[in-house]
Formats: structure tokens, C-alpha cells, sequence
């Protein structure tokens, strides 16, 4: 075996390593319970995504219980129906009143309960999507915690209520969170505020025909004129020629 096919071999298994490694670890980061908001506006409504992995290599998920904030509680939640699972949206009296929008909120959507039935409970190597509706979002700026327990076939529950600390390694069982931005309404203030890409476009569209039009009657203008001017001219050798 010479030199050059050794390195080559060498190279293919550190290549091989790594990608491994990569693929550990996007499949470890991957298992979490984890949620994925459609919109974040502050003051707005968003659908919520949650992704729920089946870990357990001999048991199968049969429930996900996702608790909702009291803090900043949403007045609004619906559930998207999934097949095989029941859902319920349970209502609860809030710790304190919060003041929403000018109104006082005592009570609100505290937790939502999925259930399997037994022929959808999650195996191995199964995942599956449980979408809520919620609004309204608090301010900008704020972390929405949504603390989740995970349930399985032996009886075992995985909780996911672990807060990440800034700047700390991610917990071994991350709550699923996002945080607010900016309001929705600014931004569709500012895009009244300056002209649409529509109306530059169509403005630029009426600049190009007017241009046309004008390119026409110059073009017309100048054909009038060229011919007067050769009119001129023929008429001029006529005059002299009779003369002679």
C-alpha cells in the first residue's frame, strides 16, 4: 500500500467521522420537544407548532399535556384536530388578574391535552405535529415559555421544563419558548407610509408609456418636417430649371 493511498484512506475516515459526529448531534438536538411559531408580532395571533419525538426505545407516547402562561395569558386558543388524537383546552383561574387590552383577566386557557388512541400512540422513529392557534402575543421582548410533559406507554413522563440560561450549554430538557417581536401594526404603518412595490412599478409603467407616446410623436413630427424640408428642396430645382 503506498503513501499517497494511505493518506487517502485517512481522509475518507476522518470525513466519515465527522460527518457522523454531525449527524449525532443534529439527531440529538433534533429530539427535543420543540415549538415553531408562524408569526411572532407582539399583539398579534400566531399558530404554534409543536414537534413531539418518541424517544423511548421500548415505549410509545401516548400523551403531551403543553402548559400555557399565566403571566401573559392568551384570551384565545383553538386546536388543530389530529387523527387518533383527543385534545382538550382546559380553563383555570389565573394566579392574578392581568390587565389585557383595558380589560381584567381572572380566568384563561391554562393547558392543552393531547391523547392518543391506541393504534396512533408514537413508536419508535415516529414523530408527530400538534398545532394550536393562540393570540393575542405579548409584548415585544417577551420569552413565551410553553413547559411541556411528555407521556408514555410504561408510565414514565418526560418533562420539558427546563429554562435555558444565556450563555449556559442548553439544558438536557429545553422548554419549548419564543420570544416577541416587534408589533405587526408598525410594520404595516411604515409600508402605508412609503409607496407600494405595485404603485413604483405601475409609476414606472406610466413614465415607459409616456415616453412611448412622445418617442411617437417626435418620430411623427420629424417625418412632417423632413418631408416639408425635401418638398422645399425639389421645389427650389423645379423653379430654377423653368428659369434656365
Amino acid at each position: 500500500m503506498n503513501t499517497s493511498f494511505r493518506r487517502t484512506l485517512k481522509t475518507l475516515s476522518a470525513a466519515a467521522a465527522a460527518a457522523g459526529i454531525v449527524a449525532a448531534g443534529a439527531t440529538a438536538a433534533s429530539a427535543h420537544v420543540s415549538v415553531n411559531p408562524d408569526d411572532t408580532g407582539a399583539n398579534g395571533y400566531s399558530h404554534l407548532t409543536f414537534n413531539v419525538p418518541n424517544e423511548s426505545p421500548t415505549a410509545k407516547t401516548s400523551k403531551l399535556e403543553v402548559t400555557l402562561p399565566t403571566d401573559t395569558p392568551f384570551t384565545s386558543v383553538s386546536v388543530k384536530p389530529v387523527e387518533g388524537w383527543t385534545a382538550q383546552v382546559i380553563t383555570g383561574e389565573l394566579p392574578k388578574p392581568v390587565t389585557i387590552s383595558g380589560t381584567t383577566v381572572t380566568k384563561a386557557p391554562t393547558s392543552v391535552v393531547w391523547t392518543a388512541d391506541e393504534a396512533h400512540q408514537l413508536g419508535q422513529n415516529q414523530y408527530q405535529a400538534f398545532s394550536l392557534s393562540v393570540g393575542r402575543l405579548p409584548a415585544e421582548g417577551t420569552r413565551v415559555t410553553l413547559k411541556a410533559a411528555q407521556t408514555y406507554t410504561d408510565g414514565s413522563v418526560v418533562k420539558w421544563d427546563e429554562e435555558s440560561a444565556e450563555g449556559q450549554p442548553e439544558p438536557q430538557h429545553p422548554a419549548p419558548s419564543f420570544v416577541t417581536t416587534a408589533d405587526d401594526g408598525a410594520a404595516a404603518t411604515t409600508a402605508s407610509a412609503s409607496p407600494s412595490a405595485e404603485a413604483v412599478t405601475r409609476t414606472a409603467q406610466d413614465s415607459s408609456d409616456a415616453a412611448s407616446v412622445w418617442g411617437v410623436v417626435l418620430g411623427a413630427a420629424g417625418f412632417v418636417l423632413g418631408a416639408a424640408a425635401l418638398g422645399l428642396v425639389l421645389a427650389g430645382r423645379r423653379t430654377r430649371a423653368a428659369g434656365k
